[in-house]
């Protein structure tokens, strides 16, 4: 394994909206951070289509547009954004130590910004499915589904999002939903409930996903009656909610009940000198803003903690 000697003043593990909006901060600092991206540069937000609520684009934005933007601006002010992915991480000794497959960094403060991963259903036919009808990406994979008949399960924004997004190219595109109510914007389930290409199946849950080589129906339980219905799709798109990217950390930090990473109101952990940000602390909101923001405030933490290191 190879070792570096020099010292990082901070590495930031992540570049989603949370990671790059720290790496600008803390670049603007003159800190020189160190931006490791993991597998997904630009985060969960390069998945969706068009985000029309961050400021500053009234029009809406790409995902992967806005996190090239995030990227760009964060290394014209000096950061360093290298892709490569974390595999261990001691907090027990200072300074700080991270390792990747081939190197070993040290770093004197730590910005954890590891973010999310998508919620599966857990149901028969979906890790088998995946890749060949089941998708977790309606940016990546909806353009395979031109003329064909989808089902979108989930009730929230990203689901709500992703639907609108495929019948660009989907003939019929059925939202499965366990509730009677979205937890989606009021804008995204008007927009839903007019697009005459969206159907929707309430109160109703996938139990099963049959194909051969590829998806050929989903199996639907009404959660009130118990009834099942099987539905000829082609394809199934998942966005059921997100499970924090927590793991290297867990035994390390305090972290709540569903994995998220404890912070205070200044993006501190339990550990002194190790900060979080983004979905990785965030179980409430979830959004670009909120990510960013979150990551600004953690860089401008770290610059302050690790000016007190030289009192």
């Amino acid at each position: 394994m190879q070792s570096e000697n020099q010292i990082e003043s901070v590495i930031i593990l992540g570049a989603g909206p949370a990671g790059l909006a720290a790496a600008l901060y803390a670049a603007r600092a003159e800190l020189n951070p160190l931006v490791l991206t993991g597998m997904t540069p630009g985060g969960q937000a390069t998945l969706t289509h068009t985000i029309e609520n961050y400021p500053g684009y009234p029009e809406g934005v790409g995902g992967s547009e806005l996190g090239e933007l995030f990227q760009k601006q964060a290394e014209r002010f000096g950061a360093r954004v290298e892709f490569d992915s974390v595999m261990k991480v001691d907090l027990s000794q200072r300074p700080f130590r991270v390792k990747t497959y081939d190197k070993e960094y040290l770093a004197n403060s730590i910005i954890i910004a590891t973010g999310a991963s998508s919620l599966t259903l857990d149901v028969p036919g979906e890790k088998e499915f995946t890749g060949r009808g089941v998708s977790y990406c309606a940016t990546c994979d909806g353009w395979f589904f031109k003329e064909k008949k989808v089902v979108v399960v989930g009730g929230g924004d990203s689901a709500l999002e992703e639907a609108i997004f495929l019948t660009r190219y989907a003939s019929k595109v059925t939202i499965i939903h366990r509730r009677d109510q979205f937890r989606g914007g009021a804008v995204l389930q008007t927009r839903v409930r007019e697009n005459p290409k969206i159907a929707l199946k309430l109160n109703a849950v996938v139990k099963e996903i049959k194909g051969d080589d590829k998806v050929k129906a989903v199996v639907i339980e009404n959660v009130q009656t118990k009834e099942h219905e099987e539905m000829p799709v082609d394809g199934v798109f998942i966005f059921v909610g997100h499970s924090p990217n927590t793991q290297l950390f867990k035994g390390q930090l305090e972290m709540d009940s569903r994995g998220y990473i404890e912070v205070d109101m200044q993006m501190r952990t339990s550990v002194e000198g190790v900060f979080a940000c983004g979905e990785a602390a965030d179980a409430e909101y979830k959004q670009v803003i909120t990510s960013a923001g979150m990551g600004a405030a953690a860089a401008i933490q770290a610059s302050r903690y690790l000016e007190s290191l030289k009192k």
